[in-house]
């Protein structure tokens, strides 16, 4: 059985984006990314929703562009290995390979992924995150916390989420980088 794992990239007062929409200050170096890409490595499926998809989305033709990193070049590698699924009301269609578009969010169908999967599941964006947090559904959480403050924005949780938390792992990165993983439940 799969697990559902949310991961996410927040400044250290908590949003995954600024008040703008802005996430630049977020991009990892190559010591995270490379981290990243070996946690990424085992997943099997990415869900999104349209928000994050948008954005993920790059990644489909990310190893045609002349002068990528080999960490960059991985990760659209791992990526595109990957089933997608988007759950979304207003996106038309989803265009790329490996992913398919669910209209409603149902934890039934999520609960019924994770026990028929071999490998991990992904939540990606916090909106989402929050509908899965809310139904029960995370196993884990990866957080990397960025040596960002940003004020305000979009959180990386939803408001008055409780969850009883144990944690597993914790990394410090040269450039400032700190990496937490917590099991949910503990």
């Amino acid at each position: 059985m799969g697990r559902l794992v949310y991961a996410a990239i927040t400044s250290l007062d908590g949003y995954v984006a600024d008040e703008d929409g802005n996430f630049d200050w977020a991009a990892p170096d190559e010591e995270v990314h490379a981290f990243v890409n070996d946690l990424e490595r085992p997943i099997g499926t990415y869900l999104y929703g349209r928000r994050m998809y948008e954005v993920m989305r790059s990644w489909e033709t990310a190893h045609t562009v002349a002068g990528r990193s080999h960490v960059a070049s991985d990760f659209a590698r791992i990526w595109q290995a990957a089933d997608k699924v988007v759950f979304s009301t207003t996106l038309d269609a989803v265009t790329t390979a490996r992913t398919r578009l669910e209209r409603t969010f149902d934890p039934d169908l999520v609960r019924s992924m994770k026990q028929g999967s071999a490998s991990d599941l992904t939540v990606g964006g916090p909106h989402l995150a929050a509908e899965a947090i809310r139904a029960g559904l995370v196993d884990e959480l990866q957080l990397f916390v960025t040596p960002a403050v940003v004020g305000g924005g979009n959180a990386w949780l939803p408001d008055r989420a409780r969850l009883r938390l144990a944690l597993d792992e914790i990394r410090q990165f040269a450039g400032g980088f700190v990496y937490l993983r917590y099991r949910v439940g503990g």
